[in-house]
């Protein structure tokens, strides 16, 4: 504790208050501690303040520095009565300064000049002449040695712990790109695969079974359709997760194109029969494509949902919103239907929908709440801006439209 405050108060930038420091002690010992008798001089004082104000040079000059207040002292020895009392502790404390800023020749060539003076000007033999020179020089070196020494263990210290982490985040980094590269392989080797035959082979019945009815026509082309739009995101994901100069959230939906992909979603929960009425400002359609991507995904999951758990003919209501603050609202609400569920829950593993929602919510520093509401659930989601708030324009409804249900 005592070195670190020493190392700060003989900081290059704290040299104001070293100097204020000596000058009130300067002051003090020149008018209090002097007997009545033998009052301090002009000369006591201008050589004193003139050591003081020679310290405030020990930050940038610590080598001049002591050679300068050695030439002080040598003068307060020929022409002054107290001053050298000052001078002493000036040339202490810029020793210290050298010692603790510099190594080598500097620090001898700096110890060596009061030494010369101390030499030069004996007073009570050589016992007396050694107790000064060690206390008077020695000890300012040997202590300002230590406090440097202590300085260049923490830096090295600081260097260690700044490489170990670079070293970490190298490792991890390099770990994420393997475990990136062995999920995209995965991705394109499986999962691409059968996705393609999926596509293949609804093609081909598409074109060899009769059309009489138009309803399996209609569902073989929203099969392939979706197909086709799974493979390219696919590809797209392959192609992140690949590249490691990409961020962990990929941008799929670009400013401006979010609305098509989001009235691409409600046509196609339409199409398995769902009662969907969308309410969506239109300012949402110029959110960044991180946000414009959670959107998509938690309206998908969302709506996913209600087909699952609320069954085919349920109705839903989409409302989705910015406030003031530029924070996007989104609220899906669903009646609990009237129809057993589309999709058997009994005895189904539990999925990780909203799990996954709740991740991609928090990542982005929203919130997102599920509960039950009436006979049904809603689901709130409220996604903060990460930037100053864009002008708003008002905002677009879409009137509820029903589609027939496939058989």
């Amino acid at each position: 504790m005592v070195t670190q405050w020493i190392g700060r108060l003989f900081d290059e930038r704290a040299w104001p208050a070293r100097l204020t420091l000596l000058f009130v002690l300067t002051v003090g010992y020149l008018t209090l501690l002097r007997a009545p008798d033998s009052p301090p001089t002009l000369a006591d004082w201008i050589i004193a303040l003139a050591a003081v104000g020679a310290s405030a040079g020990g930050g940038r000059w610590p080598l001049a520095t002591p050679i300068v207040q050695a030439g002080l002292l040598a003068v307060a020895y020929q022409v002054g009565t107290h001053a050298s009392v000052v001078v002493k502790v000036a040339t202490a404390v810029a020793l210290f300064e050298l010692a603790m800023r510099r190594t080598g020749w500097k620090v001898l060539v700096g110890t060596l000049a009061p030494t010369a003076v101390y030499v030069l000007h004996p007073s009570g033999g050589i016992p007396s002449l050694l107790y000064r020179a060690a206390v008077m020089v020695g000890a300012p070196v040997l202590i300002g040695a230590y406090i440097r020494s202590l300085r260049q263990t923490a830096a090295q210290a600081q260097q260690r712990v700044a490489e170990e982490e670079r070293r970490r985040l190298s490792e991890t980094r390099a770990a994420r790109a393997t475990e990136r590269t062995a999920i995209a392989r995965e991705l394109h080797d499986v999962v691409a695969h059968h996705v393609a035959s999926i596509v293949l082979r609804v093609g081909v019945a598409r074109h060899v079974l009769p059309a009489d009815d138009p309803r399996v026509r209609e569902v073989l082309d929203d099969v392939h359709g979706s197909g086709t739009a799974t493979l390219s995101a696919l590809r797209r994901l392959v192609t992140v997760l690949r590249d490691p100069e990409v961020g962990d959230t990929p941008p799929f939906v670009e400013p401006g194109e979010l609305h098509a992909a989001l009235d691409e979603v409600v046509q196609r929960g339409r199409q398995v029969g769902l009662d969907i009425a969308s309410s969506v400002d239109p300012a949402v359609g110029d959110l960044d494509p991180v946000r414009g991507l959670a959107v998509l995904r938690l309206t998908q999951e969302g709506l996913t949902n209600v087909a699952k758990h609320a069954g085919t003919a349920a109705h839903a209501e989409i409302s989705m919103r910015l406030t003031p603050d530029d924070t996007v609202l989104l609220e899906i609400v669903d009646d609990g239907g009237t129809s057993p569920p589309a999709l058997p829950t009994a005895g189904d593993v539990p999925g990780h929908g909203l799990v996954g929602m709740r991740e991609r919510v928090e990542l982005l520093g929203g919130s997102l709440s599920v509960g039950r509401e009436g006979r049904g659930w809603r689901l709130s989601a409220l996604l903060p801006s990460a930037s100053p708030p864009a002008p708003r324009r008002s905002a677009r409804v879409c009137h509820p439209k029903t589609a027939q249900a496939p058989a």
